[in-house]
């Protein structure tokens, strides 16, 4: 299947709620190295109450960004923050490059994240990373395998079958890799 010239480009941003912006600036700044972008401070009525909130965001190499959200009131905080408790399931992945996932590695371990706080995955189509921030929300840092574009178009191919195989009850694993 092509892809359309109707899809989006590119994440914009995705946003999250953060539980201290200071923590969470120190751990993406300072700790993985993604660069404060903007800070918006502001004041609007939202869901039927005025809501004060300051909300930050981390660029990535693509031009788009992880956003955290705070909130000045802590009726508000708790109103939008997180309701799930963290999960593996519940992520964002990025992608890097080795020397970048090495050296994000390394950061984390200087700052005193070790297992069970980080771990790794070798998936056999990519090896990646894993932490949870300040807000535990997961992180996932992703070398892909020299074959991946390869997979990806094979696996494009038979993503609707396989979709409809699971659905109709057959639940067989198809990761040749693992």
């Amino acid at each position: 299947m092509a892809l359309s010239p109707t899809l989006p480009s590119r994440l914009h941003h995705t946003a999250y709620v953060a539980k201290d912006l200071e923590a969470t600036r120190r751990f993406y700044e300072g700790i993985i190295g993604l660069p404060l972008v903007d800070t918006w401070c502001e004041v609007d009525e939202l869901f039927g109450a005025e809501r004060v909130y300051c909300h930050l965001f981390f660029g990535l190499g693509d031009g788009s960004a992880l956003a955290f959200f705070n909130f000045a009131r802590q009726e508000d905080q708790n109103l939008f923050g997180p309701a799930l408790p963290p999960s593996p399931f519940r992520h964002i992945a990025l992608n890097v490059d080795a020397p970048t996932q090495k050296s994000i590695e390394e950061r984390l371990a200087a700052a005193g994240y070790t297992a069970p706080q980080t771990y790794v995955l070798e998936h056999g189509y990519c090896r990646s990373l894993y932490v949870s921030d300040p807000n535990d929300m997961i992180l996932e840092f992703t070398v892909d395998s020299p074959a991946a574009v390869a997979v990806a178009a094979q696996r494009r191919g038979r993503a609707h079958a396989e979709l409809k195989r699971w659905l109709a009850g057959d639940h067989t694993s198809n990761n040749t890799y693992r």
